[in-house]
């Protein structure tokens, strides 16, 4: 009950922040409008002009249309507003964003690439479920679907949230996102009230298979007080992913379309660093499946995953042997179809039989209202590491159906305690 009343008071704050930083862009009149130069114009120039002007204390218009971006982009915006009609359309020049001088690297997390950057504090940008971003990634797909794609290899995150405080993003779309649709790294108190992603493949050489991994519907790393309201994913990865150092998340009305389901992790990669994830609200979410012939996964409806403690390499594609905790995690309300695993923690990603269990703890995690259905049958697989045992694994209302008919089954490894499991 404590972690709800912590879970809501969060809420609460950041609802009345969001009302705070629109009246406060409200309050200065600078006002700065830009139209679409049109096909085949980089409008780059005007549209970093225009936020040059009005990014701090007025308020940037975007009419309807699309503009072309052709280099990367950072956005610093205080006490301002901006009210994007259109699309930001990044061209698919894939060899010019894959060399490193042309994208950000401001994720610490795998060496991230990203092409458009926000910073700065108190603002509000409103898309009006009628703008965004236009990713142009289905020749991102395409190309990669033949090449080998590794973590941190240039692919651009398409829309970064990087030293913010009091950030506000409304009803924003981003269509076809080369990787990660959304991340959220150094910032506290923000608030996405209305994200649409889509990465939908549309090739025809590529039916039946999943060419958009990586394509996840937010990254958050190093944040407080983030909240997610009204988020529609469709995507081949994890629909929100949860990485180390993020407190005091809230999730709802989250619908994931395809994928790996709700991430926490993986964690515990960088060995001089401790992962926590502490106080975590994920609540009203529906995973569903999609026809096969457009995205084959669906994977998880939660899960979370830690690497061994042993290291192997040096990220951003090797790792382990961090340490940390996750606790205070709360998912309620959970509508699966289909998914192939309702429930799964694990701490062995990226290691070997022979490794060194990992010391990054999971704990007070509690699954409250899970219904639909599972194409396995085992239900909750919760298998943590034995240096690091799991205590107060609750489970209440969990009514999975397996799809087949088969009998439900449950497995814990290394769990102190557990309540609301059958036979357990």
């Amino acid at each position: 009950m404590r972690a709800m009343l912590r879970f809501h008071a969060v809420a609460a704050f950041l609802a009345a922040a969001v009302v705070a930083t629109a009246h406060a862009s409200a309050a200065f009149p600078k006002i700065c409008t830009l139209r679409p130069l049109g096909a085949g114009r980089d409008d780059t120039d005007q549209v970093e002009a225009a936020i040059a002007r009005c990014g701090h204390f007025g308020t940037t218009i975007f009419e309807p249309g699309e503009y072309n971006i052709t280099r990367k982009m950072t956005w610093d915006l205080a006490y301002s507003r901006v009210d994007l009609h259109g699309y930001l359309s990044f061209q698919p020049d894939i060899e010019y964003w894959l060399n490193a001088n042309n994208t950000y690297r401001v994720i610490f997390i795998q060496n991230q690439a990203s092409w458009f950057v926000i910073t700065g504090h108190d603002f509000v940008i409103d898309a009006h479920s009628k703008g965004g971003i236009n990713g142009n990634g289905q020749p991102w797909w395409s190309y990669f679907a033949t090449r080998t794609r590794k973590d941190g290899d240039g692919r651009p995150v398409a829309f970064t949230l990087s030293k913010v405080t009091r950030g506000v993003v409304k009803d924003f779309r981003i269509e076809a996102q080369p990787f990660w649709c959304n991340a959220v790294a150094d910032s506290r108190e923000v608030i996405y009230d209305g994200m649409y992603c889509n990465a939908t493949n549309q090739d025809a050489a590529f039916a039946g298979q999943n060419i958009v991994p990586n394509t996840d519907g937010i990254n958050t790393y190093r944040s407080d007080k983030i909240t997610l309201l009204h988020w529609d994913i469709t995507c081949g990865d994890d629909c929100l992913a949860i990485k180390g150092n993020s407190t005091n998340i809230v999730a709802k009305d989250i619908t994931c379309r395809g994928g790996n389901g709700i991430a926490f992790g993986s964690l515990g990669q960088y060995v001089q660093f401790n992962d926590i994830v502490d106080h975590v609200l994920l609540e009203d979410l529906k995973l569903l499946r999609l026809d096969p012939q457009v995205q084959p996964n669906l994977v998880s409806g939660v899960y979370l995953k830690s690497w061994t403690g042993t290291v192997h390499g040096s990220p951003p594609t090797g790792g382990g042997g961090g340490g940390g905790f996750v606790s205070n995690v709360v998912t309620k309300n959970v509508l699966l179809d289909r998914v192939s695993r309702p429930i799964h923690l694990y701490q062995t990603n990226g290691g070997h039989s022979s490794d060194a269990p990992s010391k990054l703890q999971f704990s007070n995690l509690t699954f409250l209202e899970w219904t639909g259905t599972s194409q396995g049958s085992l239900l909750v697989d919760i298998e943590c590491s034995p240096a690091a045992p799991c205590p107060n694994m609750r489970f209440k209302d969990v009514n999975i159906t397996v799809v087949n008919g088969t009998t439900p089954t449950y497995k814990c490894v290394n769990v102190v305690s557990e309540t609301g499991l059958p036979g357990k």
